[in-house]
């Protein structure tokens, strides 16, 4: 599949999908980053719905009380592992907060979704060779 030929994703929440149990809903936990800093909240997991697949966090970030957050995408293959209250990722803090803003206009483009993860310097799933990462499954 090449960058013109992406899925559609979807926002799990306007989806009929769930995850697999509820201990892999990772919706409303922190972000921490590469050195345990906290970078926002999880607002939603965004899904390829034909393979049933996690392909993003959308993270609230920055800002003051939700007031000036910024939303951004972070794939999940920036994922190290996950507790009950916190999602750490293997990215700086610094680094999420340059990331490509999340822009509801431009999600059906597929374009986005490649810089979103050249930006993170991962091979988008569509690519030759892509292997799952392990994270909670949509069911």
């Amino acid at each position: 599949m090449t960058a013109d030929k992406a899925p559609m994703l979807n926002k799990i929440s306007d989806s009929q999908q769930t995850v697999e149990t509820p201990e892999e809903d990772v919706r409303g936990r922190k972000v921490a980053d590469t050195d345990g800093n906290d970078i926002g909240k999880v607002e939603d997991l965004l899904v390829d719905e034909p393979e049933r697949k996690v392909r993003f966090l959308l993270v609230a970030h920055g800002g003051f009380l939700g007031f000036g957050e910024t939303k951004s995408f972070i794939p999940v293959e920036a994922v190290t592992h996950i507790t009950d209250d916190q999602v750490f990722i293997d990215q700086s803090r610094e680094r999420v907060s340059k990331a490509p803003v999340y822009d509801p206009d431009l999600t059906d483009e597929p374009q986005y979704y490649s810089n979103v993860y050249g930006y993170y310097g991962y091979a988008p799933f569509w690519g030759p060779g892509y292997v799952y990462p392990t994270f909670p499954f949509p069911r």
